[in-house]
């Protein structure tokens, strides 16, 4: 097993990794092109060459933003590895976003995706000296000359510099202070504003740490993962990327959209070792592929007769694990929210899961629990190097702000003293924002966001998230959000079209007598301040961050 820098420096632990699994594959890109541990090196190298003779200096910022691939994984490793300052940029931000980001950031150099270049205005980027194509690290664009002839020459500029390639001599990294900026990563939350979160190297090398302490024992070098989160999210970039190249692990990128089709036959080739997954994923899949079938009257009878469910319930379960590639160790979900009656399923089929619990602003772990001993409707217990606790008089019935400290929490906002004072108090404690509560063994159960809550006439606290999670499980109802209007409370629905066409229920009149129908039914379920006045069908899903939170901003002054 690979092991961690006795320095605790992170790029250390890159340098060994490279070295010990030298002939290893590394990064590769699902039906493209792959590089061995070796070859990754080599690049690096090149990529060195190329930031030196630009002029690029230690904590200068180099942008990435392109989709998932080996080739955007090389280039963040050659920006760290080099002592730059990593700016991921998000491939689904708009152009204005990316604009904003690369100025405000002040980065020097771009990295940018094929579908992400051709969007992009240079002249609304002044300071950057160059854009490099991630899919063959050729110039897209320079301002200057020195770039352009180091580039045409790079080939010949590395053979002079390493005459005798070898492990030895192409792997050299910088090591780093623990409190250094390391990535500055902007945040495309649910309430509409993106603040550059300052990442210090001690909060990945930590992230990384809590990576080979629960997970060392249960992977090897040369197990693969699926890489499916954007690596510009900390929690795909930390635990589909970082975690599995400093342990040896192959990676494979998807690179394009992860519609189930592709998902499940990439998991079927792939069969990795390490699932991370959003709820949106899981839900989907559970949602088309068991619940159908669990629901079926004869199969509802047998599941009451002792033993026999328990044999039915171990056939779905290896169906569900054999549909992931039959291979992982366990399904870790995080991200958003999960649905409990999801959930309660698949507790039933003893499927091996977890749920995991972060923000950006910890590179991101914060909870967690193993599968084995993880307790159900919980976002597991505080992680090694972190303290958790909750903002109440009583964590054990009272809901108070989760509050996180320790090695991986952030330094603060880019350029914003007012949102960092806001978010980090004078004792080190990370105020999440969300809402919890704490049992007695440590298990953190999340109700809400504080700034989602509402209130009631009376004064009673409402959290949408658990409206809008027992809604979702009503028939035909795909997902939902709960607004207030005049102390009243509305759900705005999209449904499932295709489900209820499928049963017999047509047409947007039909369909909204059905979601009547579903009102009633959860009302009858929901305290009396809770219940719903009033439904409305929406025309299209809601618009998402890349994992797949609703941007509930969006909708709060919805017509109703």
């Amino acid at each position: 097993m690979n092991k961690l820098s006795k320095n605790r420096c992170f790029n250390e632990c890159v340098e060994n990794s490279v070295k010990n699994n030298w002939e290893l594959f590394a990064l590769c890109d699902y039906k493209g092109k792959q590089y061995r541990y070796k070859d990754v090196a080599t690049e690096i190298a090149k990529l060195h060459i190329l930031f030196s003779e630009s002029g690029i200096e230690k904590g200068d910022r180099i942008a990435i933003c392109g989709r998932n691939s080996a080739n955007w994984g090389i280039a963040f490793f050659a920006s760290l590895t080099y002592g730059s300052v990593v700016v991921p940029i998000l491939n689904e931000f708009k152009p204005d976003q990316v604009h904003h980001i690369v100025e405000h950031s002040e980065a020097k150099i771009l990295f940018v995706g094929d579908v992400v270049k051709p969007t992009l205005n240079v002249d609304k980027m002044p300071n950057l000296k160059a854009m490099i194509n991630i899919p063959d690290f050729s110039l897209a664009m320079s301002r200057e000359e020195k770039i352009e002839e180091t580039q045409s020459n790079l080939e010949k500029l590395f053979v002079e510099k390493y005459p005798s390639f070898s492990k030895e001599n192409v792997c050299y990294y910088k090591n780093e202070n623990p409190e250094e900026l390391a990535l500055i990563n902007y945040t495309s939350g649910t309430s509409g504003f993106s603040k550059g979160v300052m990442i210090p190297y001690r909060a990945i090398y930590s992230n990384l740490e809590f990576g080979f302490h629960v997970l060392g024992s249960d992977t090897k070098p040369g197990d693969k993962v699926l890489s499916i989160l954007p690596m510009a999210h900390m929690y795909g970039m930390a635990f589909e990327f970082l975690y599995e190249f400093c342990a040896g692990i192959q990676i494979y990128f998807l690179g394009k959209a992860p519609s189930p089709t592709i998902m499940l036959g990439a998991f079927a080739e792939i069969k990795p070792r390490l699932v991370v997954a959003v709820p949106l994923v899981i839900e989907k899949i559970v949602r088309k592929a068991i619940l159908p079938k669990l629901n079926e009257p004869a199969i509802k009878i047998l599941t009451k007769i002792p033993l026999v469910n328990q044999l039915i319930y171990k056939k779905f379960r290896i169906g569900l694990q054999n549909a992931l590639g039959g291979n992982f160790y366990e399904v870790i979900i995080g991200g958003a929210a999960f649905n409990a009656d999801i959930e309660k399923v698949l507790r039933k089929i003893k499927f091996n899961y977890t749920v995991g619990y972060g923000a950006t602003e910890c590179a991101p772990i914060i909870t967690y629990e193993d599968w084995k001993k993880f307790a159900q409707g919980s976002c597991g217990k505080q992680v090694i190097n972190m303290e958790v606790k909750i903002d109440s008089k009583d964590p054990l019935h009272e809901v108070g702000e989760i509050l996180a400290r320790g090695e991986n929490v952030m330094l603060g906002y880019y350029k914003n003293p007012e949102a960092t004072a806001e978010a980090l108090d004078s004792e080190g404690w990370y105020h999440t924002g969300d809402l919890g509560l704490m049992d007695k063994k440590g298990n953190v159960f999340i109700k809400g966001r504080s700034k989602n809550m509402l209130l009631g006439a009376s004064g009673q606290n409402i959290y949408p998230e658990e409206i809008e999670d027992k809604l979702n499980n009503m028939p035909f109802v795909l997902e939902s959000v709960v607004i207030q209007r005049d102390e009243k409370l509305y759900a705005l629905i999209v449904a499932d079209v295709d489900a209820a066409k499928a049963n017999g229920i047509e047409g947007k009149e039909a369909i909204l007598e059905q979601m009547e129908k579903n009102r009633k039914e959860i009302n009858n379920l929901l305290a009396n301040y809770e219940k719903l006045a009033g439904v409305k069908l929406m025309d299209e899903e809601f618009e998402k961050t890349p994992k797949k939170s609703i941007k509930r901003y969006l909708y709060t002054n919805v017509e109703i």
